[in-house]
């Protein structure tokens, strides 16, 4: 048996980022103004951002069938018998089930797990199942194993910008006027129980009562510090340090990291979005 762990960049990280560990990615595809970009390989995520400062929309897809099947005839060509993949999640994307197709056409053992979400819970999932089968793990052992963290893992978000959710279509411009006026801050979150769609979980008036919200949340869950922390923000890091300090007084000890929330999302809720990723680790 060999095995090829492949992933997507709704990981926050690029193709050739990937290959240094061995792993192969696939691009998601970002489409402005009819034009279709390969993310982070034919569009930066600085291009991106200043894309959204001009208030442009963006749309996203699955990767390119073609680019799926090129890898994969590649990959049985060199010897690979099993795909073993963790892509972005099934709620967000058909992603998982063209992988699925195309192993299955070519007669490539599969082996899926839905992450649930993206960033950095995927991230840690395909990382975690290389070193399980490198070990000496098996493949049922390994899917066990990375299932825990999907499973474990809660993403919550908090949305700024109302009429760039307004422009795409997620909100009606009659509410986008009423959330704006009324300082509303909508809360959404992802998870397995939401089924890997983004679903809402509360309506919050002013930023600060809409932390505390999310802060409250992850304590009633019993999320503390032995639980991996990730404040992911578009275009407002000023905003994430802050976010970081009242979640540092609220849970002793947590350790927390500061990242740019991954592309492929952070084009549908907008700038001055922050997310909120916690989930259990393998170490």
């Amino acid at each position: 048996m060999r095995v090829a762990f492949v992933t997507d960049t709704g990981t926050g990280k690029s193709c050739e980022q990937w290959e240094k560990e061995g792993i192969f990615c696939l691009p998601l595809q970002l489409e402005c103004e009819g034009i279709s970009y390969d993310e982070y390989q034919t569009i930066t995520h600085e291009q991106v951002i200043q894309k959204l400062h001009e208030k442009k929309i963006f749309r996203t897809s699955l990767p390119k069938l073609g680019y799926i099947q090129d890898l994969f005839e590649t990959l049985k060509e060199q010897g690979y018998d099993t795909i073993f993949a963790i892509p972005i999640c099934r709620g967000l994307s058909g992603c998982y089930d063209a992988l699925e197709m195309i192993a299955n056409q070519l007669d490539l053992t599969f082996i899926g797990v839905d992450c649930y979400v993206t960033a950095v819970v995927q991230t840690r999932m395909i990382q975690v199942a290389k070193q399980m089968i490198e070990q000496g793990h098996s493949l049922e052992e390994t899917k066990e194993s990375v299932q825990t963290i999907a499973d474990s893992a809660d993403t919550i978000l908090m949305f700024k910008d109302l009429q760039h959710m307004k422009r795409g279509g997620r909100l009606t411009p009659a509410a986008a006027a009423l959330a704006g006026l009324l300082k509303i801050v909508p809360i959404c979150h992802i998870n397995k129980e939401t089924g890997g769609k983004v679903d809402t979980l509360d309506k919050v008036r002013t930023w600060k009562k809409a932390q505390d919200k999310v802060i409250d949340y992850i304590i009633k869950k019993g999320m503390d510090a032995s639980y991996t922390f990730i404040i992911a923000h578009v275009d407002c890091l000023e905003e994430a340090k802050e976010y970081k300090k009242r979640i540092e007084e609220r849970i002793s000890d947590v350790q927390i990291q500061i990242i740019d929330l991954v592309t492929a999302v952070g084009i549908h809720t907008g700038l001055g979005c922050l997310a909120l990723q916690v989930f259990k680790n393998i170490k």
